[in-house]
């Protein structure tokens, strides 16, 4: 009787992943995605990303090759992706994305804070000056009184815009 294929109880068996064919595709297909992306970036935008040399050297390349060129260094790009751990560079691109959201979300929050200025008036002026002793009263009402008076007389809402760089001043820049 042969022990050619069993095992000592005590030896552990490895299990084997098979990766299909197809599956292996679209993981490339992803890291070239992911090279389109940091490719896409601007220079201030790939200094946030932990990239190492031997890609950074290659986005740096493929930012400046048109058409097959292009097409070519991008599978490189994804070749090279292949070998190193892309979670902490997937981490950094989301959340340079995010950060626009995240900009885009504060600024439709000042419009309407501004909206609500305009129409309650006093009560919202007292409310941003709790939130902010530093703003001026003086300069807040007046503009509130030129938007009103804009918004009757069906003239350009200049006012109606400072109110908003007053509160993105306010606001977002401190």
């Amino acid at each position: 009787m042969s022990r050619k294929n069993k095992k000592a109880p005590w030896e552990e068996e490895e299990e084997i992943i098979w990766v299909s064919k197809s599956e292996m595709k679209r993981d490339m297909d992803a890291l070239q995605k992911l090279g389109e992306e940091l490719v896409a970036l601007t220079p201030n935008g790939l200094a946030k990303i932990p990239l190492d040399e031997e890609l950074l050297s290659s986005i740096k390349d493929a930012q400046r090759f048109k058409n097959e060129a292009r097409r070519r260094q991008l599978q490189y790009i994804g070749k090279v992706m292949r070998s190193i751990d892309i979670e902490p560079i997937q981490a950094a691109l989301d959340k340079l994305n995010n950060k626009h959201s995240q900009q885009t979300v504060a600024l439709k929050k000042l419009e309407q804070k501004r909206d609500r200025l305009i129409e309650n008036g006093d009560s919202m002026i007292n409310a941003i000056m709790v939130d902010h002793p530093e703003a001026d009263r003086q300069h807040l009402r007046q503009l509130v009184r030129q938007a009103n008076k804009e918004k009757a007389q069906s003239k350009p809402p200049k006012a109606y815009r400072e109110i908003f760089q007053y509160l993105k001043e306010l606001y977002l820049e401190n």
